[in-house]
């Protein structure tokens, strides 16, 4: 109903010219000038019915339509706010409705604070916070010069008081939650009061004054415990959660080890106490447990980066909360008595479609901060607080919020998209998916920038997937007892794997030794999809357990070459991209060659066909840096495994899935926390869950070496 308001608002608010306005005035230009600021105003009021509706939803929904909305909205909604308040600020004294427009001033300035959804579209927003700061000084002086403008003496011209608050609180809130958002902000809010250690100058000043009154004075050491995050992060640790709320032991657990994803994300160290806790909790759990809890790590620590979530869950920021929805509420109830029931003037008294922008303003402001309490009250933190009581009461509150988290689709449950990305290099060779306008999009020359998307698919990233990536780091957490093993281990990128299962083929183990990580993954993704196709021909010999070792190698084959095309900057320092390039050039000759070639598996075929007894690098040197024959050798290699080494196809299938986790877990270990973060806002990433449950199992540098400084005390003898 109120985006119908709004929309009627732009067809019909034509008939707010008055007859003086429009008298000698029949151009379009002047006819514009008037509907200009009305429009732009609505415009506004729309465009945060759309972010606050749908800034949120990004977390957990990986969709390009869904981030290029939110992405022109976030761009439009400033830009709209901020033009219109430089509109009002002309000379529209002779309007009759200015009073009535100058109430949009500040109404504006509550936009420009945005939603409690979205503050930031991506990190770098955060990082500008200060001009944010300016801006608000700056629009704040135009928005009271509009004001100053149309001050007469009206009864109105007091309700810009009160949203005049609404405006600067909304404001303040975005300003502050940018800062806390920021590297430097978010980095203050996790680390401990400075420690200066034992005083050192009185300690020598003890020391001195008993040896000089002749005692024999010698040191005794004692070790002191580093202070744990963990001891302060978690109340009510003996509560048993309610089981009426979804979830309750996962929210209870993630919010037990959040202060470990905010260190690793902040690129700061964990305490030994930490990351031992951590580790000992993390190995007694099931898989399906552990990734719940690190879903509703990562779904807090989006909140903390991306919304205003470090007010709104503090008694700081519910008090602004109802200090905006109580001014906003005021000043509705005053500018409706006295447009119908207050002593002001004729003008003011005629109601037109200015007084229905108001009041759709007004209503808009109330609903989006009612709608702001929902989404708050089905967050994680008080589904959290939910948990921690039993009563009737609070269960009757539950249900009727869950009411709203049924019609609004909102869930504390449900914290990223659940899905992993794919690319093939072969279908992105064959180019079998059909582009709409490619022959405009290539005269525009704008196909070569999206060519890699059309190709990107995505995946569920299924329990069995899950599961197999649990179970092998929970075999690592085993070894990581010290940081010279959790370094090991985190740059172990699939030699692990061959060694334990016996493998000493020369070209499988080159492929991973001998090479660099991002020609690693072509090699072995390249090798997977001919292994597959080789073994389509015999799915007689395929049980359950080989085809799901098979559907997983594919998915993580797909999954970290789509990382090295399109996401390079989660990966290794390499040059990935060269090498990708120079490998579909290779394989394109050899289609051009054979354009009767349609299928992907006859691809695959061919490469296989070739002989490849004679290695590539001893044909072509160094020059290219196509990898297609060497990855086709490798294949062989796999292959052999059954007829050589008289591995079975499930043997072999299994170890390549564990080769693929492997990579998966040395690319997780080797990305920063701010790349990590930067995919939060695009649906999540399976790398990201990977990195967080290799810190919790204890797989991870970025830990305190000792228990403790050690102290030092005087013994007197």
């Amino acid at each position: 109903m109120l985006l119908a308001g709004v929309a009627s608002l732009i067809v019909y608010s034509r008939e707010t010219v008055t007859d003086n306005q429009i008298q000698n005035t029949p151009s379009l230009a002047k006819v514009w000038n008037v509907l200009e600021v009305r429009i732009l105003v609505a415009l506004s009021l729309y465009m945060q019915i759309v972010l606050i509706f749908l800034g949120n939803r990004r977390k957990y929904i990986a969709n390009i339509w869904l981030q290029l909305l939110n992405w022109l909205t976030y761009l439009s909604a400033d830009w709209t706010a901020t033009l219109a308040l430089g509109v009002l600020s002309k000379d529209h004294k002779t309007d009759p409705n200015f009073v009535i427009m100058a109430i949009w001033a500040p109404f504006l300035l509550v936009h420009l604070g945005g939603p409690d959804t979205i503050t930031a579209y991506s990190l770098e927003d955060n990082e500008l916070w200060y001009r944010h700061m300016l801006v608000l000084l700056s629009q704040l002086t135009v928005a009271v010069y509009v004001v100053y403008r149309s001050w007469n003496g009206s009864p109105l011209n007091y309700v810009n008081i009160p949203i005049f608050v609404a405006g600067i609180v909304k404001y303040g809130e975005r300003s502050w939650s940018l800062w806390s958002g920021s590297s430097k902000g978010f980095r203050e809010s996790i680390l401990p009061p400075p420690d200066p250690g034992p005083n050192y100058a009185k300690f020598m000043d003890d020391y001195t004054a008993k040896k000089d009154e002749g005692y024999h004075v010698t040191l005794e050491e004692v070790d002191e415990t580093t202070p744990s995050l963990l001891e302060h992060n978690y109340q009510g640790e003996t509560k048993i959660p309610n089981p009426n709320i979804p979830h309750a032991r996962a929210l209870h657990d993630g919010l037990k080890f959040y202060k470990i994803p905010e260190c690793l994300f902040a690129d700061l160290i964990l305490s030994f106490q930490d990351h031992k806790t951590s580790q000992l909790f993390f190995q007694n759990m099931d898989w399906e447990h552990a990734f719940e809890v690190i879903a509703v790590e990562l779904g807090l620590v989006y909140d903390m980066l991306y919304t205003k979530a470090v007010l709104t869950y503090s008694k700081r920021g519910i008090f602004l909360k109802s200090v905006s929805f109580f001014c906003t509420l005021f000043a509705l109830i005053s500018f409706s008595f006295l447009i119908y029931k207050g002593d002001v003037n004729q003008h003011d008294l005629h109601l037109n479609y200015d007084h229905i922008i108001t009041i759709l303003l007004f209503t808009g402001a109330i609903i989006l901060e009612i709608y702001a309490v929902i989404v708050l009250l089905s967050s994680s933190r008080a589904m959290f607080w939910f948990s921690n009581h039993n009563s009737r009461r609070i269960h009757l509150l539950y249900k009727f919020i869950s009411c709203f988290q049924f019609f609004f689709k909102l869930s504390h449950t449900v914290t990223w998209s659940n899905l992993m990305s794919q690319f093939n290099l072969v279908r992105f060779c064959l180019k079998d998916e059909p582009v709409k306008c490619i022959e405009i999009q290539k005269f525009l020359r704008i196909y070569n920038f999206f060519e890699k998307f059309y190709y990107k698919k995505t995946h569920e990233v299924c329990p069995e997937l899950r599961k197999l990536i649990f179970d092998q780091l929970m075999e690592k957490s085993k070894e990581a007892t010290d940081v010279r093993a959790c370094k090991k281990l985190c740059s172990q990128k699939g030699d692990q794997v061959l060694d334990k299962w016996n493998c000493h083929v020369q070209d499988i183990n080159r492929s991973i030794r001998e090479v660099e990580f991002d020609q690693s993954i072509l090699l072995w993704h390249i090798a997977t999809d001919l292994c597959n196709s080789s073994d389509d021909n015999e799915p007689q010999n395929l049980n359950p357990a080989t085809l799901q070792s098979r559907y997983t190698s594919q998915l993580l084959s797909d999954y970290m070459i789509y990382l090295l095309v399109i996401c390079p900057f989660l990966l290794p320092n390499g040059i990935g991209q060269i090498r990708f390039e120079d490998t579909c050039a290779e394989v394109g000759e050899l289609l051009k060659e054979r354009k009767y070639i349609k299928e992907r598996s006859q691809v695959c075929k061919m490469i296989l066909r070739v002989n490849t007894s004679i290695p590539p690098s001893e044909v072509k040197g160094d020059r290219s840096k196509s990898v297609l024959f060497d990855a086709c050798r490798l294949a062989k290699s796999l292959q052999s495994l059954e007829t050589e080494e008289n591995w079975s196809k499930e043997q072999k299938w299994e170890m390549i899935s564990h080769v693929w986790v492997e990579m998966l877990c040395h690319a997780a270990s080797q990305c920063r926390g701010l790349h990590h973060a930067r995919q939060l806002s695009q649906g999540g990433e399976l790398l990201t869950h990977v990195w967080l449950l290799m810190a919790h199992l204890g797989i991870t540098e970025q830990f305190q070496i000792s228990k403790g400084h050690v102290r030092a005390k005087l013994k007197l003898s």
